[in-house]
């Protein structure tokens, strides 16, 4: 995946979310906004659009002083933590556990607040619950599942963290081993072992971070210690759109989950923007 002409005015989109999330002055939203116009005009358009968007949004945090999703991210955290027994329960009486917390963590991924502004998530659940996914690679995911030992989990988003929670404690139930990677600092809503303490994942498996406060798994990016986990795992699930602009093309076992949330990613798929993918790499 690469910065395509129709990510320019997206990266604007995203920076006045965040900005409008970090501060009510508008004539600082304005100051800001302006000043990463010249990170825009250095988009390398060979590479995804995360290099970027990872640069945009480190100034944002620099010149705001702040965090501007802190708060959402926990808020989120906290509405997921009250679905989650309602949806504990949906897994426990399903007939294959796996294939309906697949459907949640994917439908989970809706929790975006680098892209939206406000989210919809019993609808998503709904949609992913009783639809077909645009591309469905279940049974290749369940396979997969079945010969690993250890499991390399690259998560996306605060909030969608406890989806995922629930998508891995089907995982151990089965007897398989599971890694956590979060981000080690934060960069939009994405999860950092903070997140991880919030949704109670931490209690549930062992949580790394990867070393980098980068969008989406930009590998020379991330530390040599989680380079060389990653190197060595046998499986990794990735969550998330920006794990997927990053990643795909990679020689190693991946399974990509997540939504498709822009038109250009949409486009390369031959998927209409919204579809949701279970996708082997």
């Amino acid at each position: 995946m690469r910065v395509h002409l129709d990510c320019f005015p997206c990266f604007l989109r995203q920076a006045l979310i965040a900005l409008r999330f970090g501060t009510k002055d508008e004539l600082l939203q304005e100051t800001i906004l302006k000043s990463i116009l010249g990170n825009i005009e250095k988009a390398d358009t060979s590479k995804p659009a995360a290099y970027t968007t990872t640069f945009i949004h480190k100034k944002i945090r620099k010149l705001l002083g702040s965090d501007p999703f802190k708060e959402i991210k926990s808020e989120y955290n906290h509405i997921a933590l009250r679905l989650y027994p309602a949806f504990k329960n949906i897994i426990n009486d399903s007939h294959d556990p796996l294939w309906i917390s697949t459907r949640l963590a994917i439908a989970g991924n809706v929790i975006d607040f680098g892209i939206f502004s406000s989210v919809d998530i019993e609808g998503t659940i709904h949609t992913a619950l009783n639809n077909p996914l645009a591309v469905d690679d279940y049974s290749s995911f369940s396979n997969a599942i079945s010969t690993a030992e250890e499991i390399l989990y690259l998560t996306d988003n605060a909030g969608e963290i406890v989806f995922d929670r629930l998508l891995i404690e089907t995982i151990i139930s089965l007897g398989k081993k599971v890694r956590v990677v979060v981000k080690s600092s934060p960069v939009i809503n994405d999860s950092t072992m903070q997140d991880a303490e919030e949704s109670g994942l931490i209690r549930v498996c062992e949580v790394i971070d990867n070393g980098s406060e980068v969008v989406g798994t930009i590998l020379e990016w991330t530390s040599s210690a989680f380079q060389a986990i990653f190197k060595n795992a046998q499986l990794v699930i990735s969550k998330g759109q920006g794990n997927f602009e990053t990643l795909y093309g990679s020689e190693k076992k991946i399974f990509f989950l997540f939504q498709s949330k822009c038109d250009v990613v949409s486009k390369e798929l031959g998927l209409s923007t919204g579809s949701m993918l279970l996708k082997k790499s």
